[in-house]
Protein backbone atom coordinates (compact mmCIF):
# COMPACT_ATOMS: atom_id res chain seq x y z
CA UNK A 1 0.00 0.00 0.00
CA UNK A 2 1.73 3.78 -0.95
CA UNK A 3 1.94 6.08 2.24
CA UNK A 4 1.32 8.93 0.15
CA UNK A 5 -2.77 7.95 -0.48
CA UNK A 6 -4.97 9.85 1.95
CA UNK A 7 -6.40 9.25 5.01
CA UNK A 8 -10.00 8.94 4.61
CA UNK A 9 -11.01 11.62 6.97
CA UNK A 10 -13.70 9.20 8.44
CA UNK A 11 -10.99 6.71 9.93
CA UNK A 12 -9.28 9.16 11.20
CA UNK A 13 -11.53 10.87 13.06
CA UNK A 14 -10.90 10.20 17.37
CA UNK A 15 -14.39 8.79 18.34
CA UNK A 16 -15.45 9.27 22.10
CA UNK A 17 -17.17 6.46 23.94
CA UNK A 18 -19.98 7.61 26.08
CA UNK A 19 -21.82 4.49 27.74
CA UNK A 20 -25.32 5.31 28.46
CA UNK A 21 -26.42 2.30 30.35
CA UNK A 22 -24.88 -0.63 31.66
CA UNK A 23 -25.34 -3.02 33.96
CA UNK A 24 -26.19 -2.56 37.54
CA UNK A 25 -22.95 -2.85 39.39
CA UNK A 26 -21.67 -2.67 43.31
CA UNK A 27 -19.00 -0.15 43.81
CA UNK A 28 -15.37 -1.97 43.73
CA UNK A 29 -13.95 -0.14 46.47
CA UNK A 30 -14.23 0.01 50.67
CA UNK A 31 -12.74 1.85 54.08
CA UNK A 32 -14.57 -0.55 56.29
CA UNK A 33 -14.12 -4.54 57.02
CA UNK A 34 -15.49 -6.51 54.35
CA UNK A 35 -17.01 -10.06 54.61
CA UNK A 36 -15.59 -12.77 52.25
CA UNK A 37 -16.37 -16.21 51.42
CA UNK A 38 -13.69 -18.99 49.76
CA UNK A 39 -14.59 -20.59 46.50
CA UNK A 40 -12.55 -23.49 45.16
CA UNK A 41 -12.53 -25.09 41.92
CA UNK A 42 -13.49 -28.48 41.40
CA UNK A 43 -10.62 -29.99 42.91
CA UNK A 44 -10.38 -28.12 46.12
CA UNK A 45 -7.53 -25.18 45.42
CA UNK A 46 -9.11 -21.93 46.40
CA UNK A 47 -9.40 -19.96 43.10
CA UNK A 48 -11.08 -16.62 44.91
CA UNK A 49 -12.86 -15.13 47.11
CA UNK A 50 -16.18 -12.85 46.95
CA UNK A 51 -16.15 -9.92 49.48
CA UNK A 52 -18.63 -7.62 50.50
CA UNK A 53 -19.39 -4.66 52.59
CA UNK A 54 -23.02 -3.02 52.96
CA UNK A 55 -21.97 0.13 54.05
CA UNK A 56 -20.06 1.36 50.99
CA UNK A 57 -22.47 -1.06 48.75
CA UNK A 58 -19.16 -2.28 47.73
CA UNK A 59 -18.34 -6.23 46.09
CA UNK A 60 -15.95 -8.04 44.57
CA UNK A 61 -14.10 -10.55 43.31
CA UNK A 62 -9.95 -10.80 44.20
CA UNK A 63 -8.18 -13.79 42.79
CA UNK A 64 -5.28 -15.13 44.21
CA UNK A 65 -1.88 -15.05 42.46
CA UNK A 66 0.15 -18.14 40.39
CA UNK A 67 -3.60 -19.40 39.03
CA UNK A 68 -4.04 -21.27 35.90
CA UNK A 69 -5.86 -20.42 33.12
CA UNK A 70 -8.69 -22.81 33.68
CA UNK A 71 -8.67 -21.70 37.45
CA UNK A 72 -9.32 -17.92 36.24
CA UNK A 73 -11.63 -19.18 34.13
CA UNK A 74 -13.59 -21.02 36.41
CA UNK A 75 -14.26 -17.81 38.14
CA UNK A 76 -15.86 -16.35 35.85
CA UNK A 77 -19.89 -17.60 37.36
CA UNK A 78 -19.16 -15.38 40.52
CA UNK A 79 -18.27 -12.13 38.52
CA UNK A 80 -21.93 -12.98 37.19
CA UNK A 81 -22.79 -13.47 40.47
CA UNK A 82 -22.29 -10.50 41.89
CA UNK A 83 -23.85 -8.39 38.87
CA UNK A 84 -26.98 -10.51 39.53
CA UNK A 85 -27.32 -9.97 43.15
CA UNK A 86 -26.52 -5.86 42.50
CA UNK A 87 -29.51 -6.11 39.79
CA UNK A 88 -31.79 -8.09 42.23
CA UNK A 89 -31.19 -5.17 44.60
CA UNK A 90 -29.04 -7.50 46.82
CA UNK A 91 -27.24 -6.37 49.79
CA UNK A 92 -23.41 -7.56 49.36
CA UNK A 93 -23.34 -9.38 52.69
CA UNK A 94 -26.78 -10.93 51.55
CA UNK A 95 -25.46 -12.04 48.70
CA UNK A 96 -22.71 -13.74 50.49
CA UNK A 97 -25.12 -15.34 52.51
CA UNK A 98 -26.85 -16.86 49.59
CA UNK A 99 -23.37 -17.71 47.84
CA UNK A 100 -22.39 -19.31 50.80
CA UNK A 101 -25.73 -21.80 50.94
CA UNK A 102 -24.32 -23.01 47.31
CA UNK A 103 -26.73 -20.83 45.35
CA UNK A 104 -23.81 -20.26 42.99
CA UNK A 105 -21.96 -23.69 42.55
CA UNK A 106 -21.46 -25.87 39.53
CA UNK A 107 -19.14 -28.15 38.45
CA UNK A 108 -16.32 -25.90 38.15
CA UNK A 109 -16.47 -24.49 40.67
CA UNK A 110 -17.75 -23.89 44.44
CA UNK A 111 -18.31 -21.77 47.58
CA UNK A 112 -16.37 -23.16 50.78
CA UNK A 113 -18.61 -24.65 53.23
CA UNK A 114 -18.26 -22.69 56.52
CA UNK A 115 -15.62 -20.27 55.17
CA UNK A 116 -18.00 -16.98 55.07
CA UNK A 117 -15.55 -14.92 57.47
CA UNK A 118 -14.45 -11.41 57.65
CA UNK A 119 -11.54 -8.95 57.17
CA UNK A 120 -10.60 -6.17 58.44
CA UNK A 121 -9.89 -4.72 55.54
CA UNK A 122 -10.12 -5.21 51.51
CA UNK A 123 -6.24 -4.96 51.50
CA UNK A 124 -6.25 -7.20 53.77
CA UNK A 125 -8.16 -9.68 52.23
CA UNK A 126 -6.08 -9.14 49.07
CA UNK A 127 -2.75 -9.37 51.09
CA UNK A 128 -4.36 -12.80 52.20
CA UNK A 129 -4.69 -13.49 48.06
CA UNK A 130 -1.42 -12.69 47.60
CA UNK A 131 -3.04 -10.36 44.97
CA UNK A 132 -0.44 -7.61 43.54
Amino acid sequence: MSSDRPINPRFAEDLRFNQVSGPATYNRETSGPVAYLNVADAAGSVIGYVWGNDGDDAAGWVVPAGLTAGQVNAGASWLRALRGGKARGLAPTALLAELAQGANDNKLSHAVRGSLTEAPSLAALKELAGES
